[in-house]
């Protein structure tokens, strides 16, 4: 089957599906949609047609674009179009999470797998709501139980849909802490070269204090501390 008979149909079925497709998945659709039998679509041919598309929707000319995100393929709207979009739905086109839970999904994502008990020591707070509600959001899944502890707790991890949430394919590509630790350090120190004076630039500390310019310097004109003492006497 040639290449250019498959392409259409893969565009449809990443377009018409809900959630990121796999390879593997658009192999077994497309070939039980064209009902092949003899002449099977191969998992190689997929590949190529995908990068095929890939490439056609990353020219300029279109306000998508073709990524693996969330362990599949998908159309998302290119970076620049992000707040544009987000015109259409307003508030509902963001899923907000508070500080704890965001502080809370930090850490199972970077421990996991991990119990409750062990996020709290770390957060050093009871996390039974920030942990609800990000069940709710479907950002982490119970992946089982901690047969070793005492009462068996569960277990949680991330979910699929937190990396498509996160635009990543795995856990492992999240950023690595020292990295992230590294851009702010950095950020803290251009905010205050930002804020420090140049050598050569005078500072007048007292902007009330009449000053009068010369060519070479500043010299104040309000009375010096020596002053004040040599009059007192």
């Amino acid at each position: 089957m040639e290449i250019s008979q498959i392409i259409p149909h893969i565009e449809a079925l990443i377009f018409a599906s809900d959630k990121a497709l796999s390879s593997e998945e658009i192999n077994e659709l497309v070939n039980n949609a064209l009902g092949f039998i003899e002449n099977r679509a191969s998992l190689d041919q997929i590949e190529s047609s995908i990068q095929g598309i890939k490439e056609k929707y990353d020219t300029e000319f279109y306000a998508f674009e073709l990524k693996q995100s969330g362990g599949g393929w998908q159309f998302l709207t290119k970076p620049e179009f992000h707040k544009t979009v987000a015109l259409l739905n307003g508030d509902k086109f963001l899923k907000r999470l508070s500080s704890a839970s965001l502080e809370t999904l930090a850490i199972i994502a970077y421990k996991q797998p991990i119990t409750k008990s062990e996020i709290e020591s770390i957060r050093g707070v009871n996390c039974d709501y920030a942990v609800q509600k990000l069940l709710e959001k479907d950002l982490i899944i119970i992946s089982g139980r901690n047969e070793d502890a005492v009462g068996k707790p569960l277990i949680y991890a991330t979910s699929k849909s937190f990396m498509d949430y996160f635009g990543i394919n795995s856990a492992s590509e999240l950023p690595k802490i020292n990295e992230v630790l590294m851009e702010e350090l950095v950020k803290a120190t251009v905010m205050n070269n930002a804020t420090e004076p140049e050598e050569n630039e005078q500072v007048i500390e007292n902007p009330s204090s009449e000053s009068i310019e010369t060519d070479n310097e500043i010299v104040s004109t309000e009375p010096t501390d020596d002053a004040h003492d040599e009059s007192e006497s």
